[in-house]
């Protein structure tokens, strides 16, 4: 994952936010999480990611998509709905999605 924000994109496009408190447990955390970053590169109409995590825990994940029926795609790809299972049986304290449709974006970057 880079260090840099995704570069805004022309609207409309839609976010989705990804808020976690993590467990203790996070044994095959890592690497189910590289996997779906590989595999949601796949999806038509996927644009990137960002990625933060507090030393707390509080980590924020958004996804951008190009249209609802991209999004669609992810939140129903199979592999995907596995590692949601496992998320909320081991590796999530709590969570929260928010879908938000963009209506404005810009991107600034120092000279």
């Amino acid at each position: 994952m880079s260090d840099a924000p995704v570069e805004a994109f022309e609207p409309p496009y839609y976010a989705v936010v990804f808020t976690t408190v993590r467990t203790q447990e996070q044994s095959g955390y890592r690497d189910t999480n590289a996997r779906m970053e590989e595999l949601v590169k796949d999806v038509p109409g996927y644009l990137g990611m960002d990625h933060a995590q507090n030393p707390g825990g509080l980590g924020i994940t958004v996804a951008y998509f190009s249209d609802a029926e991209a999004l669609t795609r992810w939140r129903t790809n199979a592999e995907h709905q596995a590692a949601q299972r496992r998320g909320r049986a081991e590796w999530y304290d709590s969570y929260t999605i928010h879908i938000a449709k963009v209506e404005r974006s810009h991107t600034f970057k120092r000279a």
